[in-house]
Protein backbone atom coordinates (compact mmCIF):
# COMPACT_ATOMS: atom_id res chain seq x y z
CA UNK A 1 0.00 0.00 0.00
CA UNK A 2 1.30 3.41 -0.75
CA UNK A 3 -0.22 6.77 0.40
CA UNK A 4 1.51 10.01 -0.74
CA UNK A 5 0.81 13.02 0.92
CA UNK A 6 -1.57 16.04 -0.53
CA UNK A 7 -0.54 19.78 -0.57
CA UNK A 8 -1.68 21.38 3.24
CA UNK A 9 -2.57 17.58 4.48
CA UNK A 10 -1.55 16.87 8.06
CA UNK A 11 0.51 13.65 8.90
CA UNK A 12 -2.96 12.91 11.33
CA UNK A 13 -5.39 13.12 7.59
CA UNK A 14 -2.81 11.06 6.13
CA UNK A 15 -2.54 8.53 8.55
CA UNK A 16 -6.32 8.33 8.62
CA UNK A 17 -6.43 8.29 5.38
CA UNK A 18 -3.93 4.86 5.01
CA UNK A 19 -5.90 3.62 7.55
CA UNK A 20 -8.96 3.53 5.73
CA UNK A 21 -7.66 2.53 2.65
CA UNK A 22 -6.11 -0.56 4.59
CA UNK A 23 -9.71 -1.12 6.24
CA UNK A 24 -11.58 -1.23 2.68
CA UNK A 25 -9.40 -3.10 1.22
CA UNK A 26 -9.57 -6.00 3.57
CA UNK A 27 -6.36 -6.95 4.53
CA UNK A 28 -6.79 -7.04 8.62
CA UNK A 29 -9.58 -9.02 7.69
CA UNK A 30 -7.81 -11.68 5.79
CA UNK A 31 -4.90 -11.81 8.18
CA UNK A 32 -7.01 -12.12 10.73
CA UNK A 33 -8.49 -15.28 9.45
CA UNK A 34 -5.03 -17.18 9.04
CA UNK A 35 -3.92 -16.40 12.56
CA UNK A 36 -5.56 -20.18 13.07
CA UNK A 37 -6.14 -23.45 10.97
CA UNK A 38 -9.61 -23.69 9.99
CA UNK A 39 -10.88 -27.05 8.29
CA UNK A 40 -12.73 -27.65 5.47
CA UNK A 41 -15.95 -28.69 6.80
CA UNK A 42 -15.35 -25.70 9.69
CA UNK A 43 -15.37 -23.10 6.75
CA UNK A 44 -18.45 -24.78 4.96
CA UNK A 45 -20.55 -24.39 8.27
CA UNK A 46 -19.29 -20.48 8.85
CA UNK A 47 -20.51 -20.03 5.41
CA UNK A 48 -23.53 -22.19 6.02
CA UNK A 49 -24.27 -19.68 8.94
CA UNK A 50 -23.48 -16.79 7.22
CA UNK A 51 -25.72 -17.40 4.26
CA UNK A 52 -28.43 -18.45 6.91
CA UNK A 53 -28.12 -14.31 7.94
CA UNK A 54 -28.11 -13.42 4.94
CA UNK A 55 -31.17 -14.89 4.07
CA UNK A 56 -32.80 -13.76 7.38
CA UNK A 57 -32.03 -10.40 6.83
CA UNK A 58 -33.48 -10.20 3.36
CA UNK A 59 -36.81 -12.41 4.45
CA UNK A 60 -36.91 -9.59 7.10
CA UNK A 61 -37.19 -6.69 4.49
Amino acid sequence: MHVSIRDGESQEALLARFTALVRRSGIINEVKSHRFFISNSEKARIAERKAARRRNRKAAR
